[in-house]
C-alpha cells in the first residue's frame, strides 16, 4: 500500500531553520521517495489565537512559497489551503460529537497555550486536536510526520478514528501511523538550548528565518549562546551543555551527516572556529531557498494559481470521504 502522507504548518510568523530541518526537509524526502504527499497551509488552526486578519492571506502565500522553495514540488505533491475545503470544519464537528472532554483537557499543548487563563480560552483552542484529527482522517492518511510535541494529538486522532468505526460498526477511517523524523528533528533556540526554536518567540535572534540573508545568518550564529569550553570528543561531553549540542545538531542536520562524525571533526576546537564553519554551511544550504522564496513572493498570482490547483486536487479526495462519513452516520441526503 502506498504511503499517503498529510502534514501542514500554520501561517503564523516566518518559517525558520527549525521548521526546515524538522519538517520541510523531510517532506521533500518523502515526496522524492514516492509517497503520496498532501501538504496544507493550516489557516483554520491559525485563528484559534489572536491574529492579524489583514495579514492572513499573505501569510498563507508566504508559507506556501517556503514549501515550494524548500523543494516541495506542486506537480508531485498536493499543496493546498485548509480553509478552502469546507469538509475540514464539517468533519471536525462530526468528530467533536464523539470526542470526550476529558481527553481534550489532558492535551499538553492546550495547557501550554491557555496557561493560567484556561477558563477564558476559546473553544477553538480547546478543540484544536479534533480539527487536526479531521485534517488527517478526511484524506485517509496512512502516515503523519510528527515531532515530540504532536505525538499526543496524533494518538487522539487514532482514538477518534477507532471510536467512529466502533460506534457505527464499520471499518472506515484508517488509524494513521506516526512518521518519526530523523536527525535534526528538534532544533532549539539560539539563545536558550532548552527551548525549541520558535517562530513566535519574541526575539528574532533566537531563530534563523528562511528569509534571512547571508549577513543576518552569520550574525545570528556568531551571537548564538555557547560556553567557554571547547567542543567535546563524544556525546557524553555535551552533558549540561544544551547550547553547544544544539549547534552541533544543526550542523549535522544541514550537512546530512551523523552527529558523531561532526563531533569527531571538531573535537577540541573552540566555538570561534566552529561557528564560522556552521555559518558557511547554513548560508550555502539556505540561500537558494531564500532566493526562490523571494522570486515566488514577487508573483502572488503564481502562488495563488498553484494553491488553487492543489486545493482542487485535495477537494476531489476529501469530498467523497466526507459524503461517506455522513452516509454512515445516517444523515439525510438532498
Amino acid at each position: 500500500m502506498t504511503k499517503r502522507i498529510l502534514s501542514g504548518m500554520q501561517p503564523t510568523g516566518q518559517l525558520n531553520l527549525g521548521n526546515y530541518l524538522g519538517a520541510l526537509k523531510n517532506w521533500v524526502k518523502l515526496q522524492d521517495e514516492g509517497a503520496e504527499c498532501l501538504y496544507c497551509v493550516v489557516d483554520l488552526h491559525a485563528v484559534t489565537v489572536p491574529y492579524e486578519a489583514d495579514k492572513l492571506a499573505d501569510s498563507t502565500r508566504e508559507i506556501a512559497a517556503a514549501y515550494i522553495a524548500a523543494g516541495v514540488d506542486p506537480s508531485q505533491s498536493t499543496l493546498f489551503v485548509q480553509s478552502a475545503i469546507p469538509a475540514h470544519s464539517q468533519l471536525m464537528w462530526l468528530l467533536a460529537t464523539m470526542t470526550q472532554m476529558g481527553k481534550l483537557e489532558r492535551m499538553t499543548q492546550f495547557k501550554d497555550k491557555a496557561g493560567k487563563n484556561k477558563e477564558r480560552a476559546g473553544l477553538g483552542l480547546f478543540s484544536y486536536p479534533v480539527l487536526m484529527a479531521a485534517d488527517i482522517l478526511l484524506y485517509q492518511a496512512t502516515h503523519v510526520p510528527v515531532g515530540e510535541d504532536q505525538k499526543q494529538h496524533l494518538e487522539l486522532s487514532r482514538e477518534i478514528a477507532a471510536t467512529f468505526n466502533t460506534r457505527y460498526g464499520v471499518d472506515f477511517f484508517l488509524q494513521p501511523e506516526p512518521y518519526i523524523m530523523g536527525e535534526g528533528t528538534r532544533v532549539m533556540s539560539l539563545r536558550d538550548g532548552t527551548q525549541k526554536m520558535s517562530k513566535s518567540a519574541e526575539s528574532d535572534m533566537t531563530r534563523i528565518n528562511l528569509t534571512d540573508d547571508a549577513d543576518m545568518i552569520a550574525k545570528k550564529i556568531r551571537k548564538a549562546k555557547t560556553d567557554p569550553t571547547p567542543l567535546p570528543d563524544s556525546m557524553e561531553g555535551f552533558e549540561g551543555r544544551p547550547e553547544a549540542l544544539n549547534l552541533v545538531t544543526i550542523y549535522a542536520a544541514l550537512a546530512e551527516k551523523p552527529k558523531a562524525e561532526i563531533i569527531a571533526e571538531f573535537a577540541g576546537k573552540e566555538f570561534s572556529a566552529f561557528k564560522p564553519a556552521l555559518s558557511d554551511l547554513a548560508v550555502a544550504k539556505l540561500s537558494p531557498i531564500t532566493q526562490r522564496m523571494n522570486e515566488l513572493l514577487a508573483d502572488k498570482a503564481e502562488i495563488d494559481r498553484i494553491l488553487a490547483a492543489g486545493t482542487e486536487k485535495a477537494q476531489a479526495l476529501a469530498n467523497p470521504v466526507m459524503a461517506e462519513a455522513m452516509d454512515i452516520m445516517g444523515f439525510w441526503k438532498p
